[in-house]
């Protein structure tokens, strides 16, 4: 009997440490990136360290740059599970993902890093919106929280509102159409595209934050930039595969959602001091000519896009079944709080 009870219990802590070993197997999980690392990617990065500190290295997220999938099917490489986790802009695909699109309104109003992380945190919970990314199996995880875009160009400067007219300009999103608005010709192509597009005279200007404009190279070749058109932003958000952050073990899950915003902080003290440090120096070494506008015809730009754009974006998304309104007011109501 004793003998029996022995292979018995022996055979129970054979499963047991076979269950503990199995739980303690290493999780790896693949990001879809494009470019190379920089400011944008910061808060990537920073969450995969903490990840793998926290989880004793259980957990290892690797930053792939390009190597996993175009840009422009990030959200589609999510949703059949080619990789656990990626970054994409809105306005790459505005069909794939409308409910977001609403951050890439013109003349949002928006002005800080902070403001854009907490509203585009907040709206990323609306039930609207988490309805919308499921349709790709994804799950918003955090944004990537951008200033507002000014233009480098080629050519002669504009120093009015209205020598963009005719000008080819590389602009998605709401930012595309507020340059529409004053003549421009936006042109639609991803960041990786845009030296080469503006090397060769295909675009005349690039609409970027400051760090994509130096990450991507637009300031070795470009002879101006505006200072303050400030025309709107991008939603740029990292998401994660559904099935994939379920499958994960509850100390697992919790290790990489706690680590959200401090990964996110990290990035925004990166963006704030690091990058933007940069960006004048870059400009003056380059002899790049600054471009103010007044705020007269600032006010008019503003006037002119921002009203219009709102109003057809609600009609467009609410003849989608979206509660176009109510995310916009939804946004809306947390500027400037």
């Amino acid at each position: 009997m004793n003998k029996i009870l022995g292979k018995a219990f022996l055979a129970m802590s054979a499963i047991a440490l076979a269950a503990e070993a199995a739980a303690a197997e290493t999780t790896e999980w693949n990001v879809s990136l494009w470019g190379k690392p920089r400011a944008f990617t910061a808060h990537i990065q920073k969450l995969s360290e903490l990840v793998a500190e926290k989880t004793n290295y259980e957990f290892i997220i690797t930053l792939n740059y390009g190597g996993l999938s175009k840009n422009k099917e990030n959200l589609d490489g999510i949703s059949i599970g080619a990789f656990e986790m990626a970054q994409f802009c809105a306005g790459y695909h505005r069909d794939k993902n409308p409910s977001i699109t609403v951050l890439e309104l013109p003349f949002l109003g928006v002005s800080t890093l902070e403001e854009e992380r907490r509203i585009s945190q907040e709206l990323y919970k609306h039930p609207a919106v988490v309805a919308d990314l499921a349709r790709w199996n994804a799950t918003l995880l955090m944004p990537s929280p951008l200033p507002q875009y000014n233009l480098v160009g080629v050519g002669d400067a504009p120093r009015t509102l209205a020598d963009y007219e005719g000008m080819t300009v590389r602009a998605t999103g709401g930012i595309g159409k507020a340059m529409a608005a004053v003549g421009a010709v936006p042109t639609s192509m991803t960041a990786t595209e845009v030296r080469q597009a503006l090397d060769s005279g295909v675009v005349k200007a690039v609409a970027f934050a400051p760090h994509a404009h130096m990450a991507f190279g637009t300031i070795e070749t470009g002879k101006w930039w505006t200072t303050n058109l400030n025309p709107g932003t991008v939603n740029c958000p990292v998401v994660v595969n559904t099935d994939a952050l379920n499958a994960l073990s509850d100390s697992k899950r919790e290790a990489l959602l706690s680590s959200v915003d401090e990964a996110l902080d990290f990035y925004i003290e990166n963006y704030n001091t690091k990058t933007m440090a940069a960006w004048g120096p870059a400009l003056d070494e380059r002899g790049i000519e600054r471009i103010t506008y007044s705020e007269e015809e600032l006010a008019a730009f503003r006037e002119k896009v921002a009203g219009p754009a709102a109003e057809e974006w609600i009609a467009e998304n609410s003849a989608k079944g979206l509660p176009a309104q109510e995310l916009y007011d939804f946004v809306k109501g947390m500027i400037g709080k």
